[in-house]
This record gives C-alpha cells, structure tokens and sequence, in this order.
C-alpha cells in the first residue's frame, strides 16, 4: 500500500461515514441554525433569478433585456448583478457610477432606462481583479442584496454567474425567490450544465419559471431565410419548457458595446418583441401563482 493512499485513507474513512449517516432531528436543527435568516427585502414584491450553469451562453444580455422589458410594461424593475468576479451589468446598462449611500447606510442603485442598477463592478477598479474565498464573496452578495435602498420595486431581476457555488447559494438562503429563468444554448455541452443548474434550484425548492433558448438560429437581413445553428439536442427535453427561442442578432454585439439593451435602441425588431413575450409571460405566471396561494389561504 503506497504512502499517498495512506494518506487519503482517513479522508475516504470521514467522507463513508458522512454519507452513510443520517442526521438526526437535533442535528438538522443545529445546521439550521447557523444558516441566514431568510427574509422579504423591504419595498421588493417579486424576486427573479436568471441563471444557467453554463458560462457565455447570453444570461447577462438575456437578464438586461428582461428588466428593460418589464420596465417598458410600467412596472418598477431593479437588475442586481450577483457576478462578483466578471460583472457585466454596468457595461450592458451604462451605469458606471459609484451608488450614493443614504443616512440609513444603505446603498441607492444608480438608475437607467428605468432600472435600478447595482453591480460589484460599481465599487472595483475597473482593471481590478477580485480574489476572493467563498465567505467573502457571500458576504458580498449579501451586501449588494440587503444593503441597498431597492424599494418600492415590483420586480428585483438578479443576474447571476455560472456554476452552482456561492452566490446561488447565498440568494436563496438570504431572501426568497419567486423563480428562476434558465438560459442555455441548444449545445450539448451547455444543455447538460444548464440541468445541473435546473436540479441544484429543484433541491433548494426554487420554482424554475422555463428556459430561455439562445443563439439557435439566426435571420438573414436580405432574404429573411432562417439559418439554423443546431440539431435538436435530445437532453432538450429533459431541460423545462422554453419559454423563448433567441436568434444570434447582429444588434447584440453593437448593443452591447454602447450600453444600451436591444429593446432600447431598437424596440419594433422580432428579437425585442420576443423580450416583451417572455416578460408578459413570466408576469401572467406570477399573478396565476399569487392567485392560488389567495385561493389557499381562504
């Protein structure tokens, strides 16, 4: 038996014997304990998370839009970008400025286009890198969340980072979620980490809302002939239902670059008007479920 097995042997020993023990009731009760308290944030009715396990797949785009949209619907919309390491809502919103603090120390979101904004990339350096352990980083999330004048706002969208980690986490032990979008192009690769995603929400009891598929096709300005970019993917079907399917738009990149969402600049194109069907659904969703819990509670 060689010397590294020996070493791991006492680890490979604790680890058996976490997973073959079954906490008892005082046990669980311990754990709980030392969990954040979950609470409303004061003045927000609805908190959407859009998410995905997979990486460059449009959910910062998908997530500026979608507030952008709400906010065309006359409700009052707050984007809050739970990114710590790579944020990209100041750049997509044009909002650079450092958020003022009011006498209560809580943060006032900058606002543009009508969305509350507040991003970790409003209180870093541009040029400079966070390099963070996982309690600082939920320390943060929890900042940005509860430490911000958010109120009155109908809706609070958070855009969050790739992977199941910390800030997924942190969300949804520190407030709680009305559901989440899925983001996910139709590739193998990110259909299967986007489930990975869909099933770290199911066991935190987040109601996923469906997927927004992105990138699946694109529309030829000149003879309007679809172009499609993937074969249907059977691990598709294990994904919720698609609420939207996004072509790859020529106006994204442009868009992106100046700061300001497709729906803004460009609001009587196919690609805004899908934005609108997918904020109308998700609001007709909300109201059905806030319909039934009324009928429950009589």
């Amino acid at each position: 038996m060689n010397s590294t097995w020996l070493a791991l042997r006492p680890l490979m020993r604790a680890s058996q014997r976490r997973f073959a023990t079954k906490l008892t009731d005082h046990q669980t009760a311990m754990m709980a304990r030392g969990l954040p308290k979950r609470e409303k944030l004061i003045g927000v009715e609805d908190i959407i998370v859009v998410a995905s396990g997979k990486g460059g797949v449009g959910k910062s785009t998908v997530a500026a839009n979608f507030a952008c949209s709400l906010a065309k619907l006359g409700k009052r919309v707050g984007l809050l970008d739970g990114d710590i390491f790579g944020p990209s809502i100041p750049l997509l919103m044009n909002v650079h400025s450092e958020p003022r603090v009011n006498s209560q120390n809580l943060m006032i979101p900058p606002q543009n286009y009508n969305v509350k904004c507040l991003s970790m990339g409003m209180l870093t350096p541009p040029d400079g890198a966070i390099i963070w352990r996982g309690p600082l980083v939920m320390s943060a999330v929890q900042r940005l969340l509860k430490g911000a004048e958010w109120g009155p706002l109908d809706v609070l969208v958070i855009d969050t980072p790739p992977g199941t980690g910390d800030v997924h986490l942190s969300l949804t032990q520190h407030a709680p979620i009305t559901g989440v979008i899925l983001v996910s192009t139709p590739h193998a690769a990110a259909v299967e980490v986007t489930l990975r995603g869909a099933k770290m929400f199911e066991k935190l009891n987040v109601p996923i809302f469906g997927l927004v598929e992105n990138m699946r096709f694109s529309i030829c300005d000149s003879c309007n002939h679809r172009m499609e970019f993937f074969k249907k993917s059977p691990s598709l079907q294990s994904l919720p239902d698609t609420i939207i399917s996004l072509p790859l738009n020529a106006h994204i990149a442009e868009c992106g670059e100046e700061g300001v969402p497709v729906v803004i600049k460009y609001p009587n194109t196919d690609y805004s008007t899908l934005f609108t069907q997918l904020a109308e659904h998700i609001l007709r969703a909300i109201e059905e479920r806030k319909n039934v819990s009324r009928q429950d509670s009589k």
